[in-house]
């Protein structure tokens, strides 16, 4: 039989089982930790399950098959409580355990056996329009720290970035720098309110003076303004302004490409190369990683899109109206049918999301996972049911949708708009608060939570900032093993775990031993938070039993057992930061 005390106890309740309702033998055992110490370590409903076939009391089932469970040294107690629940109390040794095993293992210790699954995590996939802010970077957080979850619970994990290189948003941010960069030779016209106006544009367009002179600036204001309607009083906000400001926002990019002919390329390339490299740069200093950034732009050149469209109607599921092709959407649950290709031809953002959906499935991936904002809750419905026309699975595909983070600084909600320039950048953020503090506090809520980013409680070294809280447990124990004891990890490895006796030493092993179940949870539920939690709850029972009992007594034996637990509970608050992207200082 395992070693492990919950397959060990299930292993023992199957055998009971199958002696009491063979015909049963294959009802799934659950057992779940009690949330009281009083009712032991392990408790189990199978009596509850087994009642309704079987047409018998729980309770009376429940002692049945405690009447048939094989003896063990692992259980000293078992007991049918409440309703029919049965409760199961383990020796201390079998809790104590856990700590050799955490010795042993290391860093693999809570690590899954190999799932055979290929999971994708798509996230982030900001436009490149400008720098991250912090609402981009919980999305960054939640993606990374879930795909270092689910890669620990033993799937096979690729991270990637959709880049959207391609359409209007592109457009406005390359005119928005070509027009900074004129007004550099004295070229002026008023600035559209719609386009892109922080100072990285700006700081864009002299870069284009510097190296190129007035290489993209031989035009006058009338070209530039050649054809375009006029631009309402700032004053206006009703959406006939709106509808006129985008308008004149059209009509300068149509000029700025006439006018640049094959320079536009250049300048729009520029403009992308310049924000995506910037965001590379920031996310990989948060230490967000990707394995794949995948080009919007390579849809087309492909002819994916237009494949992926002409796949839609030759199964019926597209239709013509007013010169546009419509995708038959609410066929599959959306609120209303959806244009793939506009009369001009233009392909639409939804046709290229068809593709790039259409890509991930023909690159075999067993399981898809989005991590969008949660303003795209709409979405879902008509990127699966595309899918589904497509004759695809669309559960395979998964969305997690995040909410923004909202960062209060001085008691104000900062605002965060890319196009007005007025927006905290993710660099900002981490440069006050430090990687750490901001990657902890992004997946301390579920992510389609709302959360509200306390920037005072980041900085504070307090035991009320978590992240803190768990490091610091994790200094202490460094500090104790490694300046105060000094001793060699190979003395620990013989420890008399024994000794490990009382109710703290007890408790911590418990919590310790639950560390591989936390992970597969997380992993399930797309949950980092779990992890979250799991540390503050392990720091917290570090905590009381640090200030409680002294490691280093002179019962040698007593001694080596508690730095042996230390040394384990060192090395899942590592393991588990990691999982976060937080570091685990040896020293604080």
């Amino acid at each position: 039989m395992s070693a492990d005390p919950k397959v060990l106890l299930t292993e023992l309740l199957q055998t009971a089982l199958k002696s009491v309702a063979p015909e049963l033998a294959a009802t799934p055992i659950v057992l779940e930790r009690p949330k009281q110490a009083s009712h032991g370590d392990f408790a189990t409903n199978l009596a509850l399950q087994l009642a309704k076939p079987l047409k018998r009391s729980p309770r009376d089932l429940a002692a049945l098959l405690l009447a048939e469970l094989p003896p063990s040294p692992l259980v000293v107690k078992t007991e049918v409580a409440g309703a029919g629940f049965i409760n199961f109390t383990l020796a201390a040794g079998s809790k104590t355990s856990v700590v050799a095993e955490v010795l042993k293992r290391g860093a693999d210790f809570g690590r899954g056996a190999d799932k055979a699954c290929k999971v994708q995590v798509e996230f982030v996939s900001a436009n490149p329009t400008g720098p991250l802010h912090v609402g981009h970077g919980r999305g960054a957080a939640y993606g990374a720290s879930l795909s270092d979850v689910l890669d620990f619970a033993g799937y096979t994990v690729s991270r990637e970035y959709y880049v959207n290189d391609a359409g209007r948003q592109m457009d406005i941010l390359a005119l928005s720098t070509w027009l900074r960069y004129l007004a550099e030779f004295g070229i002026h016209i008023d600035f559209p309110p719609n386009a892109y106006q922080g100072d990285y544009v700006k700081d864009m367009g002299r870069e284009m003076a510097s190296a190129h002179g007035d290489r993209f600036a031989r035009v006058t204001v009338t070209q530039l303004l050649a054809g375009t309607p006029g631009l309402p009083t700032a004053d206006r906000k009703d959406d006939e302004a709106k509808q006129q400001r985008e308008l004149h926002l059209d009509a300068l990019i149509a000029n700025a490409k006439q006018l640049l002919g094959q320079d536009y390329a250049w300048v729009h390339g520029f403009a992308l190369n310049e924000q995506l490299g910037d965001g590379r740069e920031d996310l990989q200093e948060f230490g967000v990683r990707f394995d794949k950034w995948f080009s919007e732009k390579s849809l087309f050149d492909t002819g994916l899109v237009e494949r992926a469209v002409t796949e839609l109607e030759q199964r019926g599921h597209i239709y013509l109206q007013d010169g546009a092709k419509w995708f038959r959407s609410t066929a599959f649950g959306d609120e209303k049918d959806r244009v793939v290709q506009r009369e001009n031809g233009l392909y639409t953002y939804f046709a290229s999301d068809i593709a790039y959906h259409l890509n991930k499935y023909e690159r075999g991936f067993d399981r898809m996972i989005d991590i969008w904002g949660a303003d795209h809750h709409g979405y879902i419905p008509r990127v699966k049911g595309a899918i589904a026309a497509l004759g695809l699975p669309p559960e395979k595909l998964e969305v997690a949708l995040v909410q923004f983070a909202v960062l209060y600084r001085d008691g104000q909600k900062t605002s965060m708009s890319t196009r007005s320039g007025e927006f905290v950048t993710l660099r900002e953020l981490r440069s006050e608060v430090g990687n750490d503090a901001c990657r902890f506090f992004y997946v301390l809520r579920k992510s389609d939570q709302h959360l509200d980013f306390d920037l005072d409680l980041a900085k504070s070294q307090s035991n009320e900032n978590p992240v803190y809280y768990i490091q610091y447990a994790h200094a202490r124990v460094c500090s104790v093993l490694d300046t105060k004891w000094g001793g060699e990890a190979a003395e620990l490895a013989g420890a008399a775990l024994e000794r490990l006796e009382n109710e703290r030493e007890l408790a911590l092993c418990a919590r310790l031993s639950t560390f591989p179940e936390v992970v597969q949870n997380a992993a399930a539920d797309y949950a980092p938070h779990q992890i979250a939690f799991y540390l503050k709850d392990l720091a917290g029972d570090f905590h009381s039993w640090y200030n409680a009992e002294r490691m280093l007594v002179e019962d040698e034996g007593l001694k080596l057992a508690r730095l042996a637990l230390a040394a384990a509970i060192r090395q899942v608050l590592a393991s588990g930061l990691a999982l976060l992207g937080v570091s685990a200082p040896a020293s604080m």
